[in-house]
């Protein structure tokens, strides 16, 4: 007969397999009531994340749907699906998505083809359709959100410059990400170590990030926030912070030609 310690350490590995067979669920798929901008009139609809990309399936409006009832012609409803690879960057923020296509407009001099959407809802839940796109869509995702994370390593008040004004937030750090966060619409962000390509600071009350973001202009690249920091910027946080962002790009680099080789 076994000893009563050994059926429960049996019971504790058997269970601890069973653990380890389980997978944690991830998000597969999003959806939103929005309505795409358009230079005449707004289009209401329905927007989907999924796995492989995004789409827009227009809806009768219910003026449209008396209509149709009565026995007039359905008008034609929108209809759009982009897939992850045909998009350049997909812009994210509680009020709206908007989506850089690699499309060009003939009639605007070559400029790319976006889709702006609008969030019907207030403040939607997003942090699951983050982590969708960041999974997805690597650096041409851009998260304009507040970081709903534990707590941050360290922090500081800041002011974001801008061309004609500001916004006013606090910086958060810690080992994997960095955030801003703002009332100001659009202007949170939140990165993980691999949207930054660098951090510098010319003095204790300042501080620039360089992103992927693609920047304001046709043939604009990179985008580089420009922090006023209302404390004095802890010189050994700061070194911590470049040294692991620099070794975050080790890694990618080293990954790539991995890749590559293979």
């Amino acid at each position: 007969m076994e000893y009563r310690s050994q059926k429960a350490r049996r019971a504790v590995l058997a269970l601890c397999a069973g653990c380890a067979l389980m997978v944690v669920p991830q998000v597969s798929a999003a959806e939103f009531e929005a309505r795409h901008q358009r230079l005449l009139k707004d289009r209401p609809g329905r927007l989907t994340i999924d796995e492989t990309g995004v789409q827009f399936q227009q809806v009768f409006t219910a003026k449209q749907e008396k209509k149709v009832a009565s026995g007039k012609k359905a008008p034609k409803l929108e209809s759009v699906r982009l897939e992850f690879g045909e998009i350049q960057q997909l812009w994210l923020s509680p009020e709206k998505i908007v989506i850089l296509t690699y499309e060009d407009r003939r009639w605007f001099l070559g400029v790319d083809r976006e889709f702006e959407f609008y969030l019907n809802a207030k403040d939607p839940p997003l942090g699951e359709t983050v982590e969708l796109l960041q999974r997805k869509m690597d650096q041409r995702f851009v998260a304009a959100v507040n970081g709903k994370r534990p707590a941050s390593d360290w922090e500081i008040k800041a002011k974001l410059l801008g061309i004609r004004i500001g916004s006013q937030g606090i910086l958060r750090f810690d080992r994997n990400f960095v955030s801003y966060e703002t009332e100001a619409k659009g202007q949170s962000r939140f990165w993980r170590l691999e949207d930054i390509e660098n951090v510098s600071t010319s003095n204790p009350f300042q501080l620039s990030i360089v992103t992927f973001e693609r920047a304001p202009g046709r043939y604009a690249n990179r985008k580089t926030f420009n922090f006023q920091l209302k404390g004095r910027l802890d010189p050994t946080k700061f070194d911590a912070l470049w040294k692991r962002l620099n070794q975050q790009q080790g890694l990618s680099f080293i990954k790539a030609l991995e890749g590559g080789a293979n």
